[in-house]
């Protein structure tokens, strides 16, 4: 059976926890990894711009110059395309981008990235994460003390101490356990988790 090392916030060595090699010890399927993560981005895609076409285009109703005997070119509206100001034609609309992925998918998925990161010596684990105050310092020093690049910390349960003193530091990221996904485990270099988030996730991967 897999372990990992747990330290404490002194990055001393406090023990080690057990970890089960059917959620850290797959293969790792990129294609599930793929999948997920044009998933999750095609989520975010707000959908929202939009462009008026002829019949949106306010005023042009009336036909700026008669058809003929001008020596110019006919139009039908001063709002159409080639007039400045006026409709765009084929322009978005509009539109929802989000799609389903099935459970299973997206629970392979995150198995996959959670072994990936094991794999890859990216991941470590802490007995707790308490802080005894609201300060971006004491978060920048722990991320000095483990020479880490950037860092997904998923705590167990409510820690405002440290989502607060973390949310300023840009390769910073604090998640409850319910919120871990693929995109963010692929993004951020090392893998923080506490035992406790350990625990859980392991248990409702395991299921």
């Amino acid at each position: 059976m897999p372990q990992l090392d747990v330290f404490n916030l002194d990055k001393s060595k406090v023990g080690t926890v057990d970890l089960d090699p059917a959620i850290f010890e797959v293969p790792v399927r990129t294609h599930l990894l793929h999948t997920v993560v044009n998933w999750q981005l095609t989520k975010k895609r707000a959908g929202t711009s939009s462009a008026k076409e002829r019949g949106e285009v306010s005023g042009g109703g009336k036909k700026p110059w008669k058809q003929k005997h001008l020596g110019r070119a006919r139009q039908g509206s001063i709002r159409a395309p080639q007039w400045r100001k006026g409709a765009v034609i084929f322009g978005p609309k509009p539109k929802d981008w989000s799609y389903n992925v099935n459970k299973k998918t997206k629970r392979a998925a995150l198995i996959s990235s959670l072994s990936l990161k094991f794999s890859e010596g990216r991941m470590l684990a802490l007995n707790e994460i308490s802080l005894p105050s609201i300060k971006t310092k004491q978060v920048s020093e722990f991320i000095k003390r483990f020479e880490l690049k950037s860092a997904l910390i998923i705590v167990g349960g409510d820690n405002e101490n440290l989502l607060r003193s973390s949310r300023n530091i840009p390769n910073v990221k604090v998640l409850k356990i319910e919120g871990i996904n693929v995109y963010d485990i692929l993004k951020y270099d090392t893998l923080v988790m506490t035992e406790e988030s350990l625990a859980r996730a392991q248990e409702v991967l395991a299921n």
